[in-house]
């Protein structure tokens, strides 16, 4: 049964199926061979990316557990899902580019007659257990069952809150592909997905799948499930270009010059759905703040303006010390003073980046006081000047 505890004997068998399973074998082998992996683990763009700087972890628990901090995390209220329905996303966008966010990083893309489901999390938690860990703030848009066919599923990471067993569990019981990075098909074949129906890429490898070229691209992050994080599984941010469009998904990554090169070798971009929440001084290069996100849109482009950002990874999981619906307003505030066009769907509502945009701030009417830090802190150099140490990222001091 897909995704049952494993019947064989050895660690596998008693390590809990949540946590996947570790390379091996030949894709083992694939990994070793990997120009980016080096030294026993996968190698960031950059260098080194900080996770947890010595000496703040106390400062993050203190953060974390004040009374104030976790009132401003929480929306106040009910948070407006869209009633979206099957018929809302059958009907062919006009334009040939639709896209759906369905909370978090998930976000159904539709293009050129093609169906992308990018990091979709249908699990009530991002935990490996389903009785703790971060707990949605939002119901889902509709049920995963009434999405109905999609050609390939794209996956950014292993970590939970993109790669999540419950719906994977659900996808490989029908006839999808997908579409991970390196490594990251162990632990899908271990929830049930065949290997036939992988296609699992190193940076800078493509797929076709339909008319669709699926490229894997660089990103600064990190990986790992169980308790024993070997850094064995690649992550990776995507280009997809189909006939007529090209879409790009950040995945998690903090800000690097790369997004240049991405932009150089698979834009512009149509839209680019782009991770601007769960950021913090405390673990400062594996998430983008808004005003970052902003910049990595335009190193996309090349520099020009053209094309939609839809932000991405906020709004669904309370995974950081920064309030609730600040990525939203900062984002707002980042991308008007750039003069960058910027699609606030509220969870489900589809929209067409070529047509008119859902552009009202949903959030203030469920959120407290947003404090504005990046105002009062923002360098004379505007968005593109605008280095993270002239920012308190926080947002809670």
């Amino acid at each position: 049964m897909a995704g049952s505890r494993s019947q064989s004997s050895g660690p596998r068998a008693l390590r809990p199926v949540a946590f996947g399973a570790d390379p091996s074998g030949e894709r083992m082998a694939r990994i070793r061979n990997s120009p980016h992996f080096r030294d026993g683990v996968f190698q960031n763009p950059g260098g080194a990316a900080r996770i947890r700087p010595s000496g703040s972890t106390r400062d993050l628990a203190k953060t974390y557990f004040d009374k104030d901090s976790r009132s401003r995390r929480a929306p106040k209220g009910a948070v407006p899902v869209h009633p979206t329905t099957l018929a809302d996303i059958s009907r062919p966008p006009a334009t040939g580019l639709r896209l759906t966010w369905m909370g978090h990083s998930g976000v159904l893309a539709e293009i050129d007659g093609h169906r992308v489901l990018f990091d979709p999390v249908w699990g009530e938690r991002c935990s490996p257990f389903p009785f703790a860990g971060p707990r949605r703030l939002h119901p889902v848009p509709l049920p995963l069952a009434a999405l109905g066919p999609v050609d390939v599923v794209v996956i950014s990471h292993d970590h939970y809150d993109h790669l999540d067993l419950p719906t994977i569990r659900a996808l490989a019981g029908t006839d999808t592909l997908f579409a991970v990075p390196l490594g990251v098909g162990a632990h899908l074949e271990r929830w049930g997905v065949s290997a036939g129906r992988l296609r699992e890429l190193d940076w800078h490898e493509t797929t076709e799948v339909g008319g669709l070229t699926l490229t894997a691209t660089p990103a600064r992050h990190f990986c790992g499930r169980g308790l024993r994080n070997t850094q064995h599984t690649l992550w990776a941010s995507w280009a997809v270009a189909g006939g007529e469009h090209r879409i790009y998904h950040s995945g998690d990554t903090g800000y690097f010059e790369g997004f240049k090169d991405i932009g150089a070798g698979h834009g512009p971009f149509d839209a680019t759905m782009i991770q601007v929440g769960a950021y913090s001084d405390f673990w400062p290069d594996i998430h983008m703040t808004p005003e970052e996100g902003v910049r990595a849109h335009l190193d996309l482009q090349g520099g020009g303006e053209g094309g939609v950002l839809l932000p991405i990874h906020w709004g669904t999981f309370n995974l950081a010390p920064h309030a609730w619906a600040e990525p939203g307003e900062w984002m707002k505030d980042a991308a008007e003073e750039a003069g960058q066009a910027v699609a606030f769907p509220r969870p489900g509502e589809p929209f067409e980046p070529a047509g008119r945009l859902p552009v009202e701030p949903w959030w203030r009417a469920v959120s407290g006081p947003i404090a504005h830090p990046w105002r009062r802190s923002r360098s004379a150099e505007g968005v593109a000047g605008t280095s993270r140490g002239d920012l308190d990222l926080a947002g809670e001091r």
